[in-house]
């Protein structure tokens, strides 16, 4: 059985709620329907299995920029290496209902794959980036932790949709 841990990152609190910041974590409790969740790790875990694949779903409560250390207790705990973890985040080069699976890349500014860097030691996991894409004008850290726009939502939604038909075939590339 493939075993993996994924980390969606996000800020705790009602104030970041569907934000774009949070996406990942829209995307996790899409996924994560019907699946309990308990608090370990200073994060939400949740266990999620299909056919001969089982993930530890992950929401760190510890804010972006120190997911690392919740991340990095898990990987520790359940003895996995970095190759065995997809993070799950928001990104600015991608227009909003895009997204793209990858391994290693940069930090894009992102302080939660900072911080993953930092605990970790290196960049080299899987990622799943969803887009969010990059304001026009005005303040990036405004756009990231502003709520997604009445027209996005709509985007929003058939994108999360989209994306847990095709969640398993995603996991099998791991």
């Amino acid at each position: 059985m493939n075993l993996i841990l994924v980390a969606f990152l996000g800020n705790p609190g009602k104030e970041y709620e569907r934000t774009r910041h949070n996406y990942a974590w829209m995307l996790a409790d899409k996924l994560g329907e019907g699946l309990t969740w308990q608090q370990k790790f200073k994060a939400e875990i949740a266990s999620w299995a299909l056919n001969d694949l089982k993930a530890w779903f992950l929401k760190p409560q510890t804010f972006m920029n120190l997911s690392g250390d919740s991340v990095g207790a898990a990987l520790g705990f359940y003895k996995l290496e970095t190759s065995q973890l997809l993070v799950v985040h928001d990104d600015l080069e991608l227009p909003l209902g895009e997204y793209k699976f990858q391994r290693g890349g940069g930090l894009g500014g992102h302080n939660g794959l900072r911080s993953l860097e930092k605990h970790l030691g290196t960049r080299d996991f899987y990622r799943f980036r969803l887009g969010i894409g990059r304001p026009r004008k005005g303040d990036v850290s405004a756009h990231v932790l502003g709520r997604f726009r009445p027209e996005e939502e709509i985007t929003l939604n058939q994108t999360l949709i989209k994306i847990s038909q095709e969640w398993k075939s995603l996991l099998e590339k791991i």
